[in-house]
């Protein structure tokens, strides 16, 4: 029979454990849907966009990420309706895209320059619009950060009113030290968590020499989008398959719930092996190694 004591002490080292392994309690199982980031297949999805898509379906991806949506061609020539009949046709969905928007983060910029991403995303029922990527021309100091933090604001605030949220994938060049400040902490502090959240590239965070879980200590809930990428062992400038890498994922994923996380992307950026060959590895390590059973 278990002392009362003693079943205490051993409750709270149980309690203590779910706390410090908070993915012990997340709802992230075997069955939840991964996605992919669209551009990793960039070299061949121009080409025949419609079997890159079966192909996606056939790895067991249930999400994905776009990237590449113009006016003039749409998604590689197929309009907003037509490529989200193509995903549905094929099991998937995408709950987040990445749009080019420097000339609405210029200082010349509008809200219309803005605008054209919220019917996009209504059209694909995506719940995320992200900025991807800020032009060098754009970030030459920490003022320019702290300029486009305000257009970071602005345009949460109309995603906001067309029911969508506004987030922000990093690289390493937003961790380039200004005087003790930089680009990421900037729009991490002058941003409000209610407009913006972000989407964290994990590898360019490493890259950048940056702990993503200290990041998620420092900034509970905000990153509901995750790029998984890992760092080639022979290379620190390339990338790998998930698991054959640098990256230490099972320490990342039990910070799930305390960093807020919900999509989970796979994105590879260069491959040494048939990339669908590569994909289903990752999407398997992830699935088998580092989601709940």
């Amino acid at each position: 029979m278990i002392k009362r004591r003693t079943f205490i002490k051993q409750s709270g080292l149980a309690f203590a454990a779910a706390a410090v392994l908070p993915s012990v309690l997340y709802s992230c199982d075997r069955d939840y849907p991964l996605g992919l980031q669209l551009y990793s297949l960039r070299e061949t999805i121009g080409d025949d966009v419609k079997a890159t898509i079966e192909k996606v379906s056939r790895v067991g991806f249930k999400e994905v990420e776009t990237y590449g949506y113009s006016s003039e061609n749409g998604f590689w020539g197929l309009s907003v309706s037509e490529f989200k009949k193509l995903l549905s046709d094929n099991g998937l969905n995408s709950p987040s895209g990445h749009y080019g928007l420097d000339e609405y983060l210029s200082k010349e910029g509008t809200k219309s320059d803005f605008a054209y991403t919220l019917d996009v995303a209504h059209g694909l029922d995506q719940k995320y619009v992200i900025i991807p990527h800020i032009s060098d021309k754009l970030r030459t100091s920490i003022d320019d950060y702290k300029r486009m933090a305000d257009k970071l604001n602005e345009a949460g605030e109309m995603c906001k009113d067309a029911g969508l949220k506004l987030a922000y994938h990093n690289h390493a060049f937003e961790f380039e030290d200004y005087n003790g400040e930089n680009g990421y902490e900037i729009f991490l502090n002058n941003t409000d968590k209610d407009l913006v959240v972000f989407e964290m590239d994990i590898y360019w965070i490493v890259r950048a020499g940056k702990d993503p879980v200290a990041l998620f200590e420092e900034n509970p809930g905000r990153f509901p989008l995750w790029h998984v990428k890992d760092m080639s062992k022979i290379d620190r400038e390339l990338n790998t398959e998930i698991g054959a890498g640098t990256i230490d994922f099972h320490k990342i994923f039990e910070m799930a719930k305390e960093a807020g996380g919900k999509h989970f992307i796979i994105e590879q950026e260069n491959f040494e092996m048939d990339p669908y060959k590569s994909l289903t590895q990752s999407f398997n390590y992830i699935k088998n190694d580092l989601l709940n059973s």
